[in-house]
């Protein structure tokens, strides 16, 4: 039933998957799908009122599945992949609502992933709760097992393009992460952190006026 409605393009292809999809997914209202998107283990996928899949979205939901919120946004060909097939009983995927998940993100979920409200990811963001274990030379890696402690982003959370947050960190309410870096501990809230390993270079201070002359738009 996917592939017959899968490909259907334009507002009619969204109005038929909208019916379609309901169905099979777990919707809390309507949501809108592009054209393109490939969903495994669909009644695994929990999507509330107003949220939107991008066209070439993929999400593989197996174990626990995947739980997007209100009026969040899944942009152009990202990855949401939980691929838990180890036991792992705090493996999944969710993210809040009013978040917006850039084109090309990659967010592995086997450790666990937990996005809250307003969080914003630019373009080829990686969110990878997931470790191989390589401690022991005479054994390849792929023999030695993966750690999987999961990553936390909390509300109000601005991402740059290509960061890469790694398996453990906590991310801080109100903080940015640059673009590029690379998060390897945690993210104190209100902060900005850019790097590899990324580290904090400025706090955001409230009481401190703004003082760029660019133009701010709402």
């Amino acid at each position: 039933m996917l592939t017959l409605f899968g490909w259907v393009p334009t507002n009619l292809g969204i109005g038929l998957r909208a019916i379609v999809y309901r169905a099979i997914l777990k919707m809390r209202g309507f949501a809108a799908i592009e054209k393109g998107v490939r969903i495994r283990f669909a009644n695994l996928v929990r999507l509330d009122h107003g949220v939107y899949l991008d066209e070439r979205v993929y999400l593989h939901a197996c174990p626990n599945g995947i739980d997007i919120g209100k009026n969040t946004l899944v942009m152009y060909g990202s990855v949401l992949h939980v691929y838990n097939f180890r036991n792992m009983p705090h493996s999944g995927i969710s993210i809040g609502q009013d978040s917006l998940i850039g084109e090309y993100n990659v967010i592995r979920g086997q450790g666990g992933v937990r996005i809250g409200d307003r969080v914003y990811t630019s373009p080829m963001v990686q969110i990878l709760a997931v470790n191989h274990v390589f401690d022991d030379p005479s054994r390849p890696f792929i023999e030695q097992g993966i750690t999987a402690e999961g990553i936390t982003v909390e509300d109000d959370v601005w991402i740059g393009s290509g960061a890469i947050l790694t398996d453990g960190v906590t991310v801080g309410k109100g903080a940015v992460i640059g673009a590029g870096s690379v998060v390897t501990r945690d993210v104190p809230s209100y902060t900005v952190v850019a790097g590899i390993p990324a580290r904090v270079i400025k706090t955001i201070d409230p009481s401190k006026p703004r003082k760029s002359h660019i133009p701010v738009y709402f």
